[in-house]
């Protein structure tokens, strides 16, 4: 028992090293700046609160005059976010695909964007298998299908499925505003929205990465709860519609989690639908008739491309995926599954490894306890950071505000919805990040008017919370050059923040054999001990044709059975694992001129050198994994300047 316990205090230690990691090399980490910030503004509100808040008068009555314009309001917001994130592209800039999800996600963007659903299985697939991507009966991506449209939608109008993540995130920012608009006073909607850009726009990885569709689903939130209450006052058929498409895409999302914010308000609907005059009735269900055909739309086209991605129009995505590879269920009361027959030493790490100890932790009484306490850490510090955190004092009467009630409630019912998963990511929330942000924002209206001793210390608190905000944008894209330790995402350390370029390794490989003559093939060795998450056996939707093609090394037969399916390509190795050498032709192939010329070391020392340089530079290909759009380059870049990752 006394082993149990020591094991748990390790994992709280560790736990805490993760938000406070200090080191020489690195400096102290943006949380521990912001903690610091947080504290001296404290100080400084209980000390001198009226010198604190004057010079913050004249800033809050041009918000109140942008807000009464509600529509102005709205639209501020998503553009703003638009102009702040093209224009730190020189320093923060689009983003190279590094985590499985991110292929995966790319995957289904590529193959929606060539106007297919789906992929047939490639003959060789079990060369090809990877994290999160379903290959039999089809191949394609396993999760839903919004995030990888939005990626679509970029890539076809933009040119780059990041634009469409891009979008999402502006239109998720205005309908938070516009949604706030519903709940609380003007000028306190506008402030929530613009925190939403700072906090989520700019630096988080529903923006900086590929995973996760966090700005979808949050969009579908936004759209539910901006309209239910408009619904409720008049019912009309624009917000009966924009009602129903934020149910679309929650159901094209996080159907889950759409569906614990979609119960209460239904049962509230169904009340008040009793309650009212038959005249009110009747105008409901003329007004209903629009949305409910876009939900039966939605569903139908939910159903076929299950049928042609998995075979059943009532398999839904995930299903195939976890049945086929994954050991850990979904919540904390099922078995685990028998584990399967893996084909590939990096599959069976990741489940076993990187899902399966998860699983068995947070089945003892302790373990669930303590990963209760990390999940619950983990949300607060991605959606309000620290200095955010103050607010929440006054948590206990913004709950008993009438005026936010039915969000309580939404909240409430979230807390066992989540408890009784196995894992918890930001954005398995998104869907109530805007009654995070409404509830958040009413807690700030009650620490403005705090006045302990008569003094306005609440309102210096709150002025000074949406400083610090401010201010670490600045500090985030100075980070480099004040030596902050900005950890890594998925590291939860990093706090959901993607503010250093990462997957440039695979890239600046990518860009040398897509400029190489001939058609590649790529055989990916892992050393043992290898970390399950860091892949890079991806591939584009039409494997065969691709320029570049990344596939597993197996045993000498497989390889050769390979190699001969591929008789026209250059073969090549990849140790990822390697500090050096990385690269070179694959053993007993005959090696082309190309070929040779590339296996000099230099080349590919060079080129591993240049992997920033390679995050905006990389030329369009067939194979769009791991490239990127040539036309966006920072002036350091131009310049022919580079940096390690």
């Amino acid at each position: 028992m006394e082993d149990e316990f020591a094991e748990y205090d390790q994992q709280i230690s560790s736990y805490t090293t993760m938000f406070l990691v200090h080191t020489p090399q690195s400096g102290a980490s943006l949380m521990l700046v912001e903690a610091g910030l947080t504290a001296a503004m404290v100080a400084v509100a209980f000390c001198a609160p009226r010198r604190a808040v004057a010079s913050f008068r004249r800033v809050e009555r041009t918000l109140s005059d942008l807000a009464c314009r509600k529509r102005l309001a709205v639209a501020i917001p998503g553009i703003a976010m638009v102009l702040l994130r093209l224009v730190m592209l020189p320093l923060v800039p689009i983003p190279l695909p590094f985590l499985p999800d991110d292929f995966s996600f790319l995957l289904a963007s590529d193959t929606f964007a060539s106007g297919r659903l789906t992929n047939p299985t490639p003959p060789m697939w079990v060369h090809f298998e990877s994290i999160h991507i379903t290959m039999n009966p089809t191949y394609i991506s396993m999760y839903f299908p919004a995030q990888g449209l939005a990626m679509a939608a970029g890539k076809v109008i933009f040119g780059h499925p990041w634009f469409g993540i891009l979008l999402s995130g502006a239109l998720f920012c205005s309908a938070l505003c516009w949604m706030l608009q519903a709940w609380l006073p003007p000028a306190w909607a506008l402030l929530g929205a613009m925190l939403a850009v700072v906090r989520l726009g700019l630096f988080s990885y529903w923006i900086n990465t590929y995973a996760g569709g966090g700005m979808i689903a949050a969009l579908g939130g936004a759209l539910i709860l901006g309209a239910f209450p408009r619904y409720m006052r008049t019912p009309r058929v624009r917000e009966g519609t924009l009602l129903a498409m934020g149910i679309v895409l929650l159901l094209l999302s996080r159907p889950y989690e759409g569906m614990l914010l979609c119960m209460p308000l239904a049962v509230v609907f169904v009340r008040w639908f009793i309650r009212k005059s038959d005249s009110v009735r009747q105008l409901a269900l003329r007004s209903a008739a629009l949305p409910i055909l876009l939900l039966v739309a939605a569903g139908s086209w939910l159903a076929y491309y299950d049928y042609r991605a998995f075979g059943d129009p009532l398999t839904l995505p995930y299903t195939v995926d976890r049945n086929t590879y994954a050991i850990t269920p979904y919540y904390v009361w099922q078995h685990a599954n028998p584990e399967p027959n893996y084909h590939h030493a990096a599959l069976r790490n990741f489940y076993r490894q990187n899902e399966l100890t998860v699983y068995e932790e947070i089945r003892k009484p302790l373990g669930f306890v303590l990963a209760t306490l990390v999940k619950i850490v983990m949300q607060l510090v991605f959606f309000a950071g620290v200095a955010l955190l103050l607010p929440l004092l006054m948590l206990e009467h913004a709950m008993k505000d009438r005026r936010i009630r039915l969000l309580v409630v939404c909240a409430l019912i979230l807390v066992p919805g989540i408890l009784i998963e196995i894992f918890l990511i930001p954005h398995y929330i998104a869907p109530f990040t805007v009654i995070f942000y409404a509830i958040g924002l009413q807690c700030m209206r009650h620490l403005r008017v705090w006045r302990p001793w008569g003094r306005p210390v609440g309102l210096a608190l709150v002025r000074g919370c949406v400083a610090i905000c401010l201010a670490m944008v600045a500090i985030r894209l100075a980070a480099t050059p004040l030596h902050l330790a900005t950890a890594a995402w998925p590291n939860p350390n990093s706090c959901g923040i993607v503010a250093e370029p990462q997957g440039t390794e695979r890239a600046a490989i990518q860009k040398v054999l897509a400029n190489t003559p001939g058609k590649q093939l790529v055989l990916v060795r892992y050393a043992e001990g290898h970390k399950p998450i860091e892949e890079w056996v991806y591939n584009a939707p039409d494997i065969d044709a691709s320029k570049v093609i990344w596939a597993r090394d197996m045993d000498t037969a497989s390889n050769a059975e390979l190699i001969r399916y591929y008789h026209d390509r250059n073969v090549w190795l990849v140790q990822p694992d390697l500090e050096t050498g990385r690269l070179s032709p694959y053993p007993g192939t005959k090696p082309t001129t190309a070929s040779m010329n590339l296996s000099n070391a230099g080349t590919i020392v060079n080129a591993l050198s240049e992997s920033v340089t390679a995050k905006m530079s990389l030329p369009q290909s067939d194979s769009p994994l791991g490239t990127q759009n040539a036309a966006w380059k920072s002036p350091l870049q131009a310049a022919g300047r580079g940096g390690a990752d």
